[in-house]
């Protein structure tokens, strides 16, 4: 019996690693097998945004669609979300990043991925309102109290207040915090020439401190860093009628309403998907999702969405008010902010 016993142990053991090994795949693939009468497996979207996006997205938007979806066809979704500095996920898309779609922070980026072949033209323009996705003006986030008594950009550029602010080499909200600061001063005293450009001196003299992203502004402004933090209202409105933020938001009298940017990324998307994002970016616009932008700070495109949620902007103004991002973006970012405002400050 010996013998027999050895030789049954051997086969056994030859045995073991193919069995192993088949369990292994079979654990890997398991999540998208499709089991006779079981349920097909998840569809997946891949979704890139700007920073301050993430929360809504993830906890509004995506499982509101995912409701919305398994309703109409039966059929699960699942979504991959990665959210960052506009100017980053720009890159990222530009390096090669799988995403079907993006929103940006500025149409500006849109432009970027035109110019870098990734789309054939500017495509978002056939979507509704132009690819406006949501919208938000740009205030100033102070101490508890509001401390320093600020009213308004030109506060800023006041002696002693230091200011934190995001980076316009990677975000969107530093692009739009440049052209609130130049707009207003210069939409509110037309008759003085270089207004726009002294109060983005007087402003920029100030920070003490810069970041990759607004969220990450934020953050340092949270951690103590300045007197003032330029940003989105969102970023501000959501945190404050949580009751998770102590600060205090000021509403500049003369301000931008920033407007961002869904692109729809065709390369990347296989033809078995396309029912699917199309789907998805019809809800985008759809009354519920628009409601729950709103819960989270954004401003909807619909005026009527916005009434009884947010304060009005005593002067609000647009890009467009500017000459729109082409003009915008070399006249007042390149030519004043970067050729003359920054090698002030850096002699």
């Amino acid at each position: 019996m010996r013998p027999r016993l050895r030789q049954l142990r051997h086969r056994l053991t030859a045995l073991v690693p193919p069995f192993v090994l088949l369990s292994l795949g079979l654990y890997a693939v398991w999540p998208w097998l499709r089991l006779p009468g079981g349920a097909p497996p998840p569809r997946t979207l891949i979704v890139y945004g700007f920073s301050i996006t993430g929360p809504a997205m993830n906890d509004g938007i995506f499982p509101a669609f995912q409701a919305h979806w398994l309703a109409q066809t039966g059929e699960r979704v699942e979504f991959v979300g990665s959210f960052a500095g506009s100017g980053t996920i720009t890159n990222q898309i530009i390096m090669g990043v799988p995403a079907d779609l993006a929103l940006l922070a500025l149409e500006l980026d849109a432009q970027r991925l035109v110019d870098a072949g990734i789309l054939p033209g500017s495509t978002w323009r056939d979507l509704p309102h132009d690819g406006v996705l949501n919208r938000s003006p740009f205030v100033i986030a102070v101490r508890p109290g509001n401390p320093l008594g600020i009213g308004d950009f030109a506060d800023l550029a006041r002696p002693g207040v230091g200011v934190v602010h995001p980076d316009p080499l990677t975000s969107g909200a530093a692009n739009w915090s440049i052209l609130a600061e130049y707009g207003a001063a210069g939409r509110r005293q037309p008759a003085v020439p270089g207004a726009g450009r002294a109060q983005l001196a007087g402003i920029w003299g100030n920070v003490v401190a810069q970041a990759a992203s607004a969220r990450a502004a934020r953050t340092q402004f949270d951690n103590g860093f300045g007197d003032a933090l330029i940003t989105y209202e969102q970023d501000l409105w959501a945190d404050s009628h949580a009751g998770t933020w102590a600060g205090t938001i000021v509403y500049p009298p003369s301000t931008i309403l920033s407007e961002h940017t869904l692109v729809v990324l065709d390369r990347n998307i296989v033809p078995d998907e396309r029912d699917l994002v199309d789907a998805f970016v019809a809800f985008l616009w759809s009354d519920a999702a628009q409601r729950r932008f709103a819960d989270y700070g954004f401003r909807s495109v619909d005026p009527a969405l916005n009434a009884d949620r947010f304060p009005p902007i005593a002067d609000p103004f647009t890009v467009a008010d500017l000459g729109g991002w082409s003009v915008a973006h070399p006249q007042i970012i390149e030519a004043i902010w970067k050729d003359q405002v920054l090698p002030e400050l850096n002699r």
